[in-house]
């Protein structure tokens, strides 16, 4: 009896192998949405300083952070720094500063842009009546930007989990690397392996994404209404 596409997917070891790569996905993904998206937060917020060096050096941060592909990124960390500094970084560590990095200017201007679209004479009425600006930002800003930041954001978490496709060039294990490790060993005997290899690592990231899409669906009506 001849062995099967499914039968790559049945193995026990191959289906371990893949659902481990899904797992640091999924905790690359989370410890750098954490940690970015509360930088962003931050940057945002003060990149609507009055203070015009605040605003460029954030806007400057931002600009690197966003023009440069995160494929250069991860060569500068991984490859050309350490080799300057003479050090070593492990490529998970490089994968988490590089998200952090990205995710935090991505979500800067998320936030400052919903910040920026409150009318002006809402925030000289909120001051009128003795608001300082912390009760701004409670009273004025957050109930009007959430409508803006709450989408967004479940959107820049999805696109945080399928570029993590890309860490595969530092040879991070993640679900893709597996897989070409997988299919390379199975090629010759199963021609169609990569067909259900990849198929069955679509379904992961189908798995991971598709819930918090909806879950953006149902947050973005919530706050609207």
């Amino acid at each position: 009896m001849g062995f099967s596409g499914i039968d790559i997917l049945f193995d026990g070891t191959n289906l371990t192998r893949l659902l481990k790569g899904m797992w640091l996905v999924a905790e690359i993904s989370l410890i750098s949405l954490v940690i970015g998206l509360s930088l962003g937060v931050l940057f945002g917020i003060l990149r609507t300083s009055k203070s015009r060096i605040i605003k460029v050096i954030f806007k400057l941060y931002l600009e690197i952070f966003r023009i440069l592909p995160l494929l250069v990124l991860l060569f500068l960390f991984y490859y050309i720094l350490p080799e300057m500094f003479q050090t070593t970084i492990s490529n998970i560590t490089v994968s988490i500063i590089v998200f952090v990095l990205w995710i935090s200017s991505e979500m800067s201007d998320i936030v400052r842009s919903a910040l920026v679209s409150v009318p002006k004479t809402q925030t000289d009425a909120g001051r009128a009546i003795g608001l300082n600006k912390l009760q701004q930002y409670r009273f004025i800003y957050l109930p009007q930007s959430l409508p803006l930041v709450i989408p967004a954001t479940l959107n820049l978490i999805t696109r945080v989990i399928k570029t993590t496709s890309i860490l595969l060039i530092i040879g991070v294990p993640e679900m893709i690397k597996v897989g070409q490790q997988i299919i390379e060993h199975y090629t010759i005997k199963v021609p169609t392996a990569s067909l259900w290899v990849y198929g069955f690592i679509f379904l992961l990231y189908f798995i991971l994404c598709w819930p918090i899409s909806r879950l953006a669906k149902h947050l973005e009506s919530e706050v609207v209404r």
